[in-house]
């Protein structure tokens, strides 16, 4: 969490769930699977990126099409090594101020040093990258009496998974606010969830409205953490860097990977990846009970009964859930998953225990070409 977040919204700043008593954690996730909520997205970092150029940059480096990304829709995009590794991954939007300005939130661990690497390759590209929290903050918000506060600020709230608006908060053109409609979350789909950037001039007045509604709940950040895991939306951490190629956390399947766009880093071997058949590996939703060493953490190996001197995989992400243990994202080994008997950490560790993701995986392969290569 930044250190301009902390100060703005002291009350939002992220807490152990220890710190929580059950009958305000029950509350919590009630608000988070059918109740309205809204949550400091503090472990969300935001890159901006300016100029001329910004775009075509951005398009170059990242597995998504940026240049035809419109102000209306908002996009998933990874970042990779030369070897196809995955180094981050983005949600990204391009805002409607004077400079369309476009962010990139992804994991807040990860912000700095990525950032950092991709200002390495603009060279003489009229582009600038800064960091998106000195100037805005994200909410993560949802349900209906939320949504009635977002319509004070917003002519419309995005209807669709990833559609974007945007809106200027008081006087001044820069102060651009965007809401994104974010994927649906499992067991909490029939609930609107959206990410709203902030100004930060407006940003206290923003969260005041919203807790300060009849209905809204506000939610610790890790506990609405779950519903970014139910998503099935992997993000990559410090922990995982240079761990997977896209398709072994689902990032194909989701949206993340365009196939028809130009060259990036690593784009051979994930098109390699795509169309050769060499998927193994993917990313897979689960449920294991409380450890004695706490909350299951990215990075964290997996181990397979028959085989447990050799791990099958590694956690992606984590959250506590509703009812106790913590569900996970897991990246697996497509025959670890088919025998169905992993566990955490060794051999002897706590069980898998796995459910369904909310979208379909279908193999490359068995797609028509065409297909494949709209995804």
């Amino acid at each position: 969490m930044t250190s301009q977040w902390r100060d703005l919204l002291p009350q939002a700043a992220a807490a152990s769930p220890s710190d929580i008593s059950p009958a305000e954690r029950a509350g919590q996730f009630d608000a988070l699977r059918s109740g309205s909520f809204v949550a400091l997205a503090s472990d969300t970092g935001l890159i901006a990126v300016n100029g001329a150029d910004a775009a075509s940059f951005l398009h170059g480096q990242l597995t998504n099409d940026v240049e035809r990304l419109s102000p209306a829709q908002a996009r998933l995009a990874g970042y990779c090594s030369a070897k196809g590794r995955l180094l981050a991954t983005f949600l990204m939007w391009r805002d409607t101020s004077p400079d369309a300005t476009i962010y990139l939130a992804g994991d807040a661990a990860v912000q700095a040093a990525v950032q950092k690497r991709l200002s390495m390759f603009v060279l003489r590209a009229k582009a600038k990258l800064t960091d998106g929290t000195a100037t805005h903050v994200l909410l993560q918000v949802g349900g209906p009496a939320a949504e009635a506060v977002l319509a004070r600020t917003f002519a419309a709230l995005p209807a669709a998974a990833l559609a974007a608006v945007h809106a200027t908060m008081g006087d001044a053109p820069a102060n651009a606010t965007s809401l994104i409609r974010l994927p649906e979350a499992g067991t909490a789909r029939s609930l609107s969830r959206f990410l709203w950037s902030v100004p930060v001039a407006q940003a206290l007045d923003a969260w005041h409205s919203l807790v300060q509604a009849d209905g809204v709940v506000a939610v610790d950040p890790t506990l609405a953490a779950w519903l970014d895991v139910h998503s099935g939306v992997a993000r990559v951490t410090t922990a995982t860097q240079e761990q997977f190629v896209p398709q072994m956390i689902n990032w194909e399947v989701v949206g993340g990977v365009n196939f028809r766009k130009g060259c990036y880093p690593g784009q051979e071997v994930v098109a390699r990846s795509q169309y050769r058949g060499t998927i193994k590996r993917r990313l897979h939703l689960a449920h294991v009970d409380g450890t004695q060493s706490g909350q299951p953490v990215p990075g964290q190996e997996l181990v397979e009964t028959s085989d447990p001197d050799q791990p099958c995989g590694m956690v992606v992400q984590a959250a506590p859930a509703p009812n106790g243990g913590y569900d996970v994202l897991v990246e697996l080994k497509l025959a670890a998953r088919e025998a169905d008997d992993v566990r955490l950490g060794a051999a002897d560790g706590p069980a898998l225990a796995f459910a369904e993701l909310p979208y379909e995986i279908i193999d490359p392969t068995e797609m028509p070409a065409s297909s494949a290569a709209a995804s």
